[in-house]
């Protein structure tokens, strides 16, 4: 049984930063961690390796910088870390992402089950397992809080809805999007950092993957961030003294006129 876990390296939160000119994200000079809605695919990855056995491959996509990241995975358990690395891979969008993805996932499979995050906390559009489900043209499940069943062919998975669960049977394999509710993610080990320490971390170039060189990278992107800007909070208040309970009366008459006034009463 082989299962990919697919990571990703963003930026820490608060140092997220946009290329105004360009429309993608300024990663050179900001700190960046594994984006932490990997962690708990990480973690299912691992618990079903623990009852079924197998081997867990580790896939990113990113500059060489992200090996830190896939090393972190390595620390938690993961057996084996492949990047796919490449400067024209850079600036793709969510639909370049994907393919390149799955043109790396079938020369390094086949794969019995592929996980990833939700969503990265970078573009926050949850839109890249999916993307390489459709160009696998493999089964997926999204929004997956646990997986309680998981045997030869087919697994059992809940998904988190809006309205509460749904209980679906996924024929293997398959691409599931998991969310923080599935799983709490282990800390790596000291055996395990220094294991992660010493592992190879295998490149994958364009070359090395049956890809067009046309539907890579920011040219390749059929979607662009066109303009970006950072909005201006304006707020207009008038703050009404309460010191006695003459003013209390006064000011508690105010905002109920406030409120009518607006058809809020």
């Amino acid at each position: 049984m082989r299962i990919a876990v697919l990571i990703k390296q963003v930026p820490e939160s608060s140092s997220v930063r946009i290329d105004p000119e360009t429309g993608t994200m300024v990663r050179s000079g900001v700190e960046a961690v594994v984006n932490p809605l990997d962690l708990y695919a990480i973690e299912v990855a691992l618990m079903i390796r623990e009852r079924n056995g197998g081997e867990i491959v580790a896939l990113s996509m990113g500059p060489p910088a992200a090996e830190s990241a896939l090393r972190e995975a390595v620390s938690m358990g993961i057996d084996a870390a492949v990047l796919a690395a490449d400067r024209r891979f850079a600036g793709s969008d969510t639909w370049c992402t994907g393919y390149v993805l799955a043109a790396a996932l079938r020369k390094l499979g086949p794969f019995d089950l592929i996980l990833c995050g939700e969503r990265a906390t970078d573009g926050d559009t949850g839109q890249v397992g999916p993307g390489v489900a459709a160009f696998l043209d493999l089964p997926v499940a999204t929004y997956v809080s646990n997986v309680p069943d998981f045997g030869p062919g087919l697994c059992r998975v809940d998904r988190l809805t809006e309205d509460g669960y749904e209980h679906l049977e996924v024929q293997l394999p398959a691409v599931l999007t998991v969310v923080k509710e599935a799983a709490s993610p282990r800390l790596p080990t000291l055996r395990g950092k220094q294991r992660a320490r010493n592992a190879e971390i295998a490149i994958l170039r364009a070359e090395d993957l049956d890809v067009d060189l046309d539907r890579i990278g920011l040219k390749g992107s059929p979607t662009r961030v066109v303009r970006t800007f950072q909005p201006k909070v304006t707020r207009q208040c008038r703050r009404l003294p309460a010191r006695d309970d003459a003013e209390i009366e006064l000011a508690a008459d105010q905002v109920i006129e406030f409120l009518r006034q607006r058809n809020l009463l």
